[in-house]
This record gives structure tokens, C-alpha cells and sequence, in this order.
């Protein structure tokens, strides 16, 4: 599953001392193409754009609170897709490489 927001950005900061999983998509005519996921580090937080396929908020180790800054206004700020089979991340992104 993925989700863009074609109205605003949306940011995600971490409050707890925990890293996270960040996975984006590019657009592939109007629907996400094959996912890639980055290893946050506890104290990483990511804003992305407007219209940028990303999946919601993925912690690991345990319950983690974000900030979460999104839009607030008339209009749909929400696209939804959801895929067809699932996705495994084969290669796994070492912390050095962040």
C-alpha cells in the first residue's frame, strides 16, 4: 500500500529513540512504481512532497511517537494504491550508507 498527498507535503519527525523504516516510490504514470525503503535513524525525520508515493509510518523495535506536520484545508489531500502482490526488500541498507 502506498499514499500521496497531490495537495501538500507531509513531514514526519521521531520523538522516540527508535530508527524506522522510510519507503518511497516513484510515480509510474499516475500509480507508484516498485517501492525502495531507507533505514531512519532514530533521529532522522523526512518531509516529503507533494505527490510523493510513500508508505505510512513504518517503526521497528516497538511503538514510536512522531510529530507529524500535514495540511489542513478543503479539497482530497489523500491517493491510496494498493498493490497487487507484495514487495521483499532483498538488499538491506546498512546505517554507514545513510
Amino acid at each position: 500500500m502506498m499514499e500521496r498527498h497531490p495537495l501538500g507535503s507531509q513531514s514526519f519527525t521521531p520523538l522516540s529513540a527508535r530508527p524506522w523504516l522510510v519507503v518511497v516510490a516513484p510515480d509510474a504514470g499516475g500509480r507508484p512504481g516498485r517501492p525502495m525503503a531507507f533505514l531512519a535513524r532514530s533521529r532522522q525525520g523526512v518531509n516529503y512532497h507533494r505527490n510523493v508515493w510513500h508508505h505510512p509510518l513504518m517503526a521497528l523495535d516497538g511503538v514510536s511517537d512522531f510529530l507529524i506536520a500535514d495540511r489542513e484545508g478543503p479539497g482530497n489531500n489523500l491517493e491510496e494504491f494498493f498493490y497487487d502482490e507484495a514487495f521483499l526488500i532483498e538488499e538491506p541498507i546498512r546505517d554507514t550508507d545513510l
